[in-house]
């Protein structure tokens, strides 16, 4: 094996032409010494010692050349101690290349020869076993140690830094200058069999470790966050750029678990503090804001809220860091729980305000709750946004419960801006599904008329939250509209009222698809559910009503029974057994789809007695 080492050590031809050279052109020992030709001195040391040696087993047959054994003895303590020198040099800047090259050579030579001894029995000279091997290992051991306790002084811009932290980053800049220069520099002189890039590593290694476990408990929140940003991201990092040369993963962590733990329990625990500190700030300027009366900023003629981007750029840069910090996304995601008791503070917040706009409470609403409202929308967008794209941020029981307050906060602000368009609508609602409308278009004109003349009212919130809000109103005018014309209040006794009724609603179906559409609404499925219910009326065939309701069905899952019943109602011709047969078909097409819950809730918003 070191027969193999030596044989392939490796050989520039710079480093060839200086030492291809034979051992008659260098005729002494004291010449190679002087030289730095190591390699060369131990094969002259080798040499005198087969000679020696090499013929007689016995120590005491060597009496009458103990004046050659002595001297051999100090050559090669001179030779072991400039081996010595030259190793204890090797992390400096203007390391000798040649040098060391030549000395680990003339090591693995001395080394080989050990092994040659063990073979041949009998007894070996005194410095037998050399063991230099061991003797490199522990002086660059004892050179590493040395560079890690003592460090260069720190730079200037450390003088505000505390004493742990200008001697961890000590430690961690040698370490780092160290490391390179291995990898650029002293690799070159060891045969790749020597592993010498992950033996340095391997010792730096240990050494930073065994100073960091120094360390005591109870550190500064500074001192710890510095102290976890070396063990999980600095020193990480240093490792990762010599990953070439350097088996990290074989190093594990600077720090055990079991010193980590309490370290990342103050780290998060004071994160945690400095989320709530931010939060508690944010909501208590928009609840002052509110309370003096004043509206939320406006861009873009939009009301606008930043407590959405705030909290966001806040937790999401907190997360980040905490993740690099305590090397962990599943500890760091621990810190997103302080959404969920942002959300909840800012519903409450919200609730504020929509109790005080109720009518019983109109000598207590404000003129600007209309306004936060409505900036309140763009934050909740932005919110589910985030949950939404970014759920790998959330634990899922985190972003779960999230999006449940979310959603609770868009209804609550949907139904608080739509409910007075409603109730302004609802004279014109009344006479949607009577015979006035049936034979003339005014009572929808009407309809349309007035939904023009509130939506205005609606304007304010950022575009995206204004086309959600629309669609909304889309939905509910149209369920209000299907609610009106299953109450049966008119009676389709003929064809001719029946083909009347398809062609009202698709004509109404129309103008409602068209007008929502202009505002901005993209509930195109709307106008497929009015169509269907059109082609249920206008039909007479069994046969066809029946694939009319599945489809219906298939459009919105909670269509019932009771439903298909008060719409077939409408047609007084069509007979309780063909109902009967229609309500069989739609249990078989629900059971068949299997779907429990409709994604787009309808008929379940249509209460029939």
């Amino acid at each position: 094996m070191l027969h193999f080492i030596v044989n392939n050590f490796p050989n520039n031809s710079k480093q060839g032409l200086r030492f291809a050279f034979s051992l008659s052109v260098i005729a002494t020992f004291e010449q190679c010494l002087n030289k730095c030709c190591l390699s060369e001195a131990s094969q002259l040391l080798i040499k005198r010692e087969d000679n020696l040696f090499g013929e007689i087993t016995e120590a005491e047959a060597l009496k009458h050349q103990d004046e050659e054994v002595e001297k051999l003895a100090a050559d090669h303590r001179a030779l072991e101690d400039l081996i010595k020198q030259i190793l204890k040099q090797s992390l400096n800047t203007e390391v000798n290349a040649e040098a060391l090259t030549s000395a680990v050579k003339a090591i693995c030579q001395e080394e080989e020869q050990d092994q040659l001894w063990k073979q041949r029995g009998g007894t070996p000279p005194a410095w037998r076993p050399s063991e230099w091997k061991k003797l490199h290992d522990s002086t660059l051991w004892s050179m590493v140690t040395e560079r890690m306790d003592n460090p260069p002084s720190p730079p200037a811009a450390f003088v505000d830094q505390s004493s742990l932290q200008v001697d961890v980053c000590g430690m961690g800049k040698q370490l780092n200058k160290d490391l390179q220069l291995v990898v650029k520099v002293v690799k070159s002189c060891y045969p790749p069999q020597m592993h010498i890039c992950n033996s340095y590593a391997r010792w730096y290694h240990q050494i930073f470790s065994d100073r960091l476990r120094q360390i005591k408990v109870g550190l500064e929140d500074k001192d710890c966050t510095y102290l976890l940003r070396w063990v999980n991201e600095f020193y990480p990092e240093i490792l990762q750029k010599l990953a070439d040369d350097i088996d990290h993963d074989a190093l594990g962590k600077l720090l055990p678990e079991n010193l980590l733990e309490p370290l990342e329990k103050q780290f998060l625990h004071k994160q945690h503090s400095e989320l709530t500190t931010c939060i508690d700030r944010m909501l208590k300027e928009i609840q002052e804001k509110w309370d003096k009366g004043e509206d939320p900023e406006k861009e873009d003629g939009c009301f606008v809220s930043t407590v959405s981007y705030d909290a966001i750029q806040l937790i999401n840069g907190n997360v980040t860091a905490a993740v690099k910090i305590v090397g962990d996304q599943r500890k760091a995601q621990n810190l997103t729980r302080q959404l969920k008791d942002l959300l909840e503070r800012f519903k409450t917040f919200q609730d504020d305000i929509l109790e005080q706009s109720k009518p019983k409470g109109k000598s207590n609403s404000k003129p600007n709750s209309k306004p936060f409202i409505k900036a309140n929308l763009g934050c909740v967008k932005q919110f589910r946004d985030v949950l939404d794209t970014n759920s790998d941020l959330f634990p899922e029981d985190v972003r779960e419960s999230c999006l449940s307050i979310l959603n609770d906060m868009k209804q609550s602000a949907h139904t608080y801006l739509l409910s007075p368009v409603h109730e302004v609508l609802k004279p014109q609602y009344r006479k949607l599904g009577t015979s006035d409308w049936l034979n003339k278009p005014t009572p929808f004109d009407n309809l349309l008329s007035g939904i023009e003349k509130e939506i205005g009212d609606l304007q304010g919130s950022i575009e995206a939250c204004h086309q959600e809000l629309i669609g909304q109103l889309h939905q509910e005018v149209t369920v209000e509209y299907v609610r009106r014309l299953l109450k049966g209040e008119v009676k389709l006794k003929n064809m001719e009222c029946e083909e009347k009724a398809y062609k009202t609603v698709i004509d109404n179906a129309e103008s409602l698809h068209n007008f929502f559409s202009e505002q901005g609404s993209k509930e195109d499925w709307l106008k497929k559910v009015l169509n269907e219910i059109a082609e249920v009326l206008k039909f007479q065939d069994l046969a066809a009503i029946q694939l009319a309701v599945v489809s219906l069905a298939t459009l919105c899952p909670d269509l019932s029974e009771k439903h298909v019943s008060a719409l077939l109602k409408l047609k007084t011709n069509f007979t309780k057994a063909n109902r009967n047969t229609v309500k069989e078909t739609l249990s078989d097409a629900l059971r068949e789809t299997n779907t429990p819950n409709a994604q787009q809730p309808f008929f379940s918003e249509i209460k029939l007695k």
